[in-house]
């Protein structure tokens, strides 16, 4: 039993380190066009201020690490836990390309594409884990919450700057 826990305990850390490290790669491209770029553009007046996004992510990523372990824990043998873990990876992957993307490559255009199919994989991501734990799908809600906030931002940073 020691020794499945010490597993499981390993599975947890490195989850949530990997998501975690999705959300570092994306600041390397977010960081530096904060106070540059980012700064110059319209914005709409719902957006927050710039402090709110780093612990909101750290959050959501942690959420995300928690859900992964809880899915990766069933089993790599089961045949829906790897679609599963291969959808959410697809996501994870989108996310971190939203940021190169928008804050990167300067591209509210780029970027609206790319959270749009963001979205949708969350949601495949969330519909996947609710199937193999509930609490690994309902750890996921916030993310899209989160998600279509950003989508609503990045489309209105789109309009208000063409």
């Amino acid at each position: 039993m020691d020794r499945e826990r010490s597993r499981n305990i390993l599975k947890l850390v490195i989850s949530i380190v990997a998501c975690q490290c999705a959300g570092l790669i994306g600041s390397i491209f977010t960081m530096p066009a904060i106070s540059t770029w980012y700064e110059t553009l319209a914005k709409p007046s719902f957006t927050p201020p710039n402090w709110l996004f780093a612990p909101a992510w750290v959050t959501l990523y942690v959420l995300m690490g928690v859900a992964v372990f809880l899915v990766w824990r069933k089993g790599l043998g089961i045949e829906n836990v790897k679609a599963a873990l291969i959808t959410f990876l697809v996501q994870l992957v989108l996310n971190v390309l939203w940021s190169a993307i928008f804050f990167g490559a300067k591209s509210p255009v780029g970027g609206a594409v790319v959270i749009v199919l963001l979205w949708i994989a969350i949601l495949f991501t969330i519909l996947r884990f609710f199937k193999i734990s509930t609490v690994a799908g309902g750890l996921l809600i916030p993310y899209i919450l989160w998600v279509t906030f950003a989508a609503a931002l990045n489309i209105s940073i789109l309009a208000l700057n063409i």
